[in-house]
């Protein structure tokens, strides 16, 4: 609460908090929109691949042309302005830099760039979640190992669930159960960027018209992006997924206490403390109202009578019991909240939500039948989606994390629905996302996942 406070001290020093942004798309572009208006923050430079689009996000969101003009970082040190570079490693290089902020959505790319964090004793705050679920833990400990603080980003769910839990916890709530909401049918699980808009009932034109990405979208429709931000909660809070991975239940805000609860008592849980997702959907496809698509929920238990007396004393929805009452909010704000991560880390040294454990997992399931020869397209594809699985199955099984499941050619026959494994993709064992998703696993094999979970608990 006193972040605000601490960035004016920063600004009235003349001392601000130094930013690099990695990657400059709709995440970041949201977050620089807000950058003027937050004191004590200097954005000194931006990385991308494609310098002339990042020069035109930043001239749709209103940057004034000469504050990018600047020809390298010492000068927009001196003036203020920020530096447009496709060269990410300069930005890891520079000493004046204090926090990156990794928003390429690129998993290997998110990968390379937390290592040359570590390296460099750097904060980075991760947007980059597709790159968390591959790797999270194994990331984590290399930057905190270096002195640096490596994050979830707040405005993205994830970090807002994490927050919600945290805030049940340190209240003395048992969390059983927390997640965010979605719209979800079964079908979706195969769509593709060919017909993806149908899903979102929009035509080619209306989403070519807002710049909306067929990939991206389609990832969020058909599992994937909300199986990898489980797999960044569950393994940055100790929450855990049911045995099948994510249930979607579909359930409005005020029903989510009385579904959100174990099945013996009435529910929908496998087991209290679960990581899910609810669905603002009903199974016939009628929409649900006062629905949690767009937020995040925390389902918390009354230790004892008094406590469940409380609860109703001062208007909490809850189970008919009494015992589950239900915080949330109801919207996230994406990149636009993105400044709490960057004050927390640089101002305070806390992450806003990190891998502590290896609990969960996102990996590939065909969307077809599949044939050995056939490259695999990865995230928001033709050829796979993303499902949630316990870390200690995932493991047993040798499951493909979707992460990896991105130009890489079968080795073997796959039928639709099923579950890839590693052992049916040629993967290069010198690739560096490669490489630190097996030293993740070594690190945080199965036995050490329960004493993780112990702990957080």
């Amino acid at each position: 609460m006193n972040l605000h406070r601490l960035l004016q001290a920063r600004a009235a020093a003349n001392n601000p908090v130094r930013v690099g942004v990695v990657g400059c798309g709709k995440f970041a572009s949201m977050y620089l929109a807000q950058v003027p208006r937050i004191p004590g923050v200097h954005v000194a430079a931006i990385a991308d691949i494609d310098p002339g689009r990042a020069r035109d996000n930043l001239e749709r969101i209103g940057w004034p042309t000469e504050r990018v003009g600047v020809r390298n970082l010492a000068k927009a040190l001196k003036s203020g302005g920020t530096w447009l570079t496709a060269d990410a490693s300069k930005l890891f290089e520079a000493n004046e830099i204090d926090v990156i902020v990794e928003a390429t959505g690129d998993p290997a790319a998110g990968i390379a760039h937390a290592l040359n964090a570590a390296d460099a004793g750097k904060h980075i705050v991760m947007v980059n979640v597709e790159a968390d679920a591959v790797a999270g833990p194994y990331l984590a400990t290399k930057v905190q190992a270096a002195g640096g603080v490596y994050s979830l980003a707040y405005g993205d769910q994830p970090a807002l669930i994490c927050e919600l839990v945290d805030w049940a916890r340190a209240s003395g709530f048992d969390v059983t159960a927390a997640g965010r909401g979605h719209k979800w049918l079964p079908e979706y699980r195969t769509y593709t960027p060919d017909n993806v808009w149908d899903g979102y009932g929009l035509s080619a034109a209306q989403a070519d018209e807002g710049g909306m990405n067929p990939r991206m979208f389609t990832s969020f429709l058909d599992g994937t992006k909300p199986a990898i931000e489980s797999t960044a909660v569950a393994n940055a809070t100790g929450l855990a997924p049911a045995p099948g991975g994510l249930t979607y239940p579909p359930c409005a805000i005020d029903d989510l206490p009385e579904v959100l609860r174990p099945a013996d008592e009435g529910g929908v849980l496998h087991h209290k403390g679960q990581v899910e997702v609810v669905s603002s959907l009903r199974p016939d496809g009628t929409p649900i109202d006062h629905d949690i698509r767009w937020g995040v929920f925390a389902v918390i238990e009354a230790g004892d009578e008094y406590v469940r007396r409380c609860f109703s004393e001062y208007g909490l929805k809850t189970d008919a019991s009494g015992r589950y009452a239900v915080s949330y909010k109801r919207w996230h704000l994406i990149g636009l909240e993105l400044g709490i991560s960057v004050a927390s880390v640089a101002l305070r040294g806390e992450p806003t939500g990190v891998a502590t454990g290896f609990r969960a997992d996102a990996v590939a399931m065909a969307k077809r039948d599949l044939k050995a020869g056939e490259t695999l397209d990865g995230e928001g594809g033709y050829t796979v989606s993303g499902t949630l699985m316990m870390a200690e199955r995932s493991l047993s099984d040798g499951a493909l994390p979707i992460g990896l499941a991105h130009n890489v050619a079968l080795t073997a026959d796959v039928p639709a629905g099923a579950v890839l494994r590693k052992t049916d993709v040629a993967l290069n064992q010198n690739s560096l996302a490669v490489i630190a998703r097996e030293e993740m696993e070594r690190a945080f094999a199965p036995e050490k996942v329960s004493q993780g979970k112990a702990a957080a608990e």
